[in-house]
């Protein structure tokens, strides 16, 4: 088996979140280099302890967790316990976590990693808002042509916005550091709702995981039926969106999704579209192509991945 894949996960937790980072941890190809906490779903206190729960639950407190930005860079923080719940986990009953948060800031951490690592070998996965990974480039510029690849969920086109009509909630928390990130010039895939929103968690595909009879497979068919709850009623739809996961599937089995090399810019300034990914999907400006828009999955594939990897732990 070639070395596996370092990630640095990005995250905050949030059960899709939480989901995406068992996968990683059932997946052998992937070695997580540490998981950096961002305030986003839920206020950092909440995100960086959920991130250890999550650890904790597969069996895994060795993973060094950090915690990171505590706001967005400019704007006011905008939370979504009405998705996730007061804890950002809602559903299982996990008890606090034993593992103790690493003292080194987040984004110290992501900076001496990039630096330290072989140039090219470190793959970062935000799950959250940018703030971090901005924050990252903007402390030390050199990282931006170490990184491997930026593989993240954020954003939406063809589908609009899920927190207002035209911005997805991880770009529209913090859009100026969205901004920085696409324009850093480090390859970049995107996991838009285009993509997200056909990954349906159906009563079938969440009884899958409960059906492991395992402590993890519990925990995530409970944390899928509070979340979805939210999604079905907004959507109307069998199932919830699995936004997070997908980052991660790509990383495992990138066939499963397919996509347009394209120009992708961030609305930073006007209110009525903050946050919009603007996807020059049919190549009619002269901007330059910057990211991987996925806007397909074989969606029965990728439960398939996640129900046999998250059956490993």
């Amino acid at each position: 088996m070639p070395q596996p894949r370092k990630i640095i996960i990005d995250t905050d937790p949030g059960q899709d979140d939480a989901v995406a980072i068992l996968l990683a941890l059932g997946s052998p190809e992937l070695e997580i280099v540490g998981i950096s906490a961002v305030a986003g779903n839920v206020p950092l206190k909440l995100t960086e302890k959920n991130a250890r729960k999550i650890c904790e639950l597969a069996g895994r407190p060795e993973i060094k967790v950090y915690a990171g930005a505590i706001r967005p860079l400019v704007r006011q923080l905008v939370t979504a316990e009405e998705v996730h719940g007061q804890t950002g986990l809602n559903g299982p009953q996990l008890p606090e976590p034993a593992m103790k948060l690493q003292d080194q800031y987040a984004v110290d951490f992501i900076v001496e990693t990039l630096m330290r690592e072989e140039s090219g070998t470190i793959t970062l996965c935000p799950l959250g808002p940018l703030t971090n990974i901005a924050l990252a480039l903007i402390r030390e510029p050199r990282i931006a042509p170490r990184i491997k690849e930026i593989v993240l969920m954020g954003g939406g086109y063809f589908e609009g916005g899920n927190v207002t009509p035209a911005a997805e909630f991880n770009i529209y928390v913090d859009p100026h550091a969205a901004d920085i990130v696409f324009r850093s010039g480090t390859p970049i895939v995107m996991m838009p709702l285009d993509v997200t929103h056909k990954a349906l968690t159906t009563t079938q595909r969440t009884q899958a995981f409960r059906k492991l009879g395992t402590k993890v497979g519990i925990a995530t068919a409970d944390m899928l039926e509070f979340f979805e709850r939210y999604d079905e009623g907004k959507y109307g739809t069998d199932g919830g969106p699995l936004h997070d996961p997908c980052v991660i599937a790509y990383l495992i089995k990138p066939e499963l999704f397919k996509g347009r090399h394209c120009n992708v810019s961030i609305e930073t300034a006007s209110e009525l579209t903050m946050g919009m990914t603007v996807v020059d999907w049919w190549g009619v400006t002269k901007r330059e192509k910057n990211a991987m828009v996925m806007r397909d999955i074989d969606h029965d594939g990728f439960f398939a991945l996640l129900v046999e990897r998250l059956g490993r732990l």
